[in-house]
Order: C-alpha cells, then structure tokens, then sequence
C-alpha cells in the first residue's frame, strides 16, 4: 500500500509510462527511461514498483479503479435487478476502457503489438477482479428468486468471458449486427438457464452499445 504522502510521485511514474506508450512500444520502454520522464531518480522507481512489469500492470488497475468500485457498490444495491447490475458494470468498464484508448490513439498512436499486449492484459484484469463481484450479485439474484442456477461462480465467469472477448471487438472482429447477436443469443441462454421468461431480459441489450464495434476495441 503506497503512503497517502507519496501517492502523487507514485501517479508521476504511472502517468510517465502512459505517456511514453503514445509514442513508443512497451518492450523499447526502460524503468530509466520512465524516471526521467517522471523526473525521478531510477532508484525512487523501486521504491514503488519491483519491475516495469509492475508499473504496467499499476496503469491497468488505476484505469479500472473507478468502474471496480462502481461494481462494488451495485453489489449492494439489491432493489435493482441482478441482471440490470451486470450490464452496468460491464458499461462502466467498456466506457473506461475506451476512455484509455482515446488517449492513446490521439497521439502517435499506440502499435498493434503493445494494442494486443495490454488487451491481454486488462481482460486478464478485468475478468479476474469483476468475477467475485458478479458472483455476489448472482447468488443475491438466487436467494431472492431472480435467478434459478445452481452454479453461480460459473455463470459469471461465462458472462465475463462472452462479453468481455465479444465487446472488445479485437480477439474476434465483428460487425455491429454480428455483435448485437452474440449478445442476444447470450441474453436468451440466461434467460432459459435462470428461469427467466423468454424475451424478458432483451432489455438488457440497451446497455451495450454496439455502434461502434467496427472501429473501437477494448484494450
């Protein structure tokens, strides 16, 4: 945990790295070269992190920082729909996620290579952070009778897989219309899966926004 007196120069070293990342591949990065753009000596940068691989793996949980905890709180919200709750946590995460890459892409631009790394990277983040989360949410749809599934832990892990791979539109290209009926061929396994009526959670798909698949990825 870093001090409350040092969380600034720990944020100069995370944004140093971003910055550098606009114009140069992740590999030909160097922990010196990331304290001089911070304007810290290279010895402060271990003080914080053991590796670069440590501070790459920082900037991925800073950018999820807010929709994580944003998850964490409809966890508790248990008036709204379990399946409403999913949604708005895999739109929070789609929003911050495309909130990174615009800054990413505005400058130079960020290589296919280090795109397809740090995609890796943050659905590896992504799926193993959200899953608790939605797994709570999952149960608490059971306990109140929402949700008919004797395996809760398993259905959020398949919703975080499909969505995850499927929203980010790099690992498997589609068109808008292709993705919008992945997604409803999802909504319509939940909803004969949970015992929901078919046709009934098809509300859910307002909240993914699948107008900009062909162009836009999660990284």
């Amino acid at each position: 945990m870093v001090n409350l007196l040092n969380q600034a120069k720990y944020n100069q070293i995370l944004d140093a790295l971003q910055s550098l990342l606009e114009n140069k591949d992740i590999q030909s990065i160097s922990v010196s070269e990331i304290a001089h753009t911070a304007g810290i000596g290279k010895g402060s940068i271990y003080y914080y992190f053991s590796s670069k691989e440590a501070i790459v793996e920082a900037l991925i949980e800073r950018n999820y920082e807010k929709p994580l905890k944003a998850a964490q709180k409809l966890a508790t919200q248990t008036s709204i729909s379990p399946f409403t709750r999913m949604a708005m946590i895999f739109q929070a995460c789609r929003n911050s996620s495309f909130e990174l890459l615009r800054d990413n892409t505005e400058a130079t631009g960020i290589s296919d290579k280090d795109r397809l790394l740090l995609h890796q990277k943050y659905l590896n983040y992504l799926i193993t952070k959200l899953k608790p989360t939605l797994t709570k949410i999952i149960e608490q749809g059971i306990e109140n009778h929402d949700i008919y599934f004797d395996y809760p832990s398993a259905l959020a892990e398949i919703v975080l897989i499909v969505l995850s791979v499927k929203l980010d539109n790099l690992l498997v290209p589609s068109t808008p219309e292709e993705t919008e009926k992945t997604i409803l061929g999802l909504i319509s396994l939940l909803e004969k899966g949970t015992g929901n009526p078919s046709g009934s959670l098809n509300f859910l798909i307002s909240w993914f926004d699948t107008s900009n698949a062909e162009t836009d990825s999660i990284i």
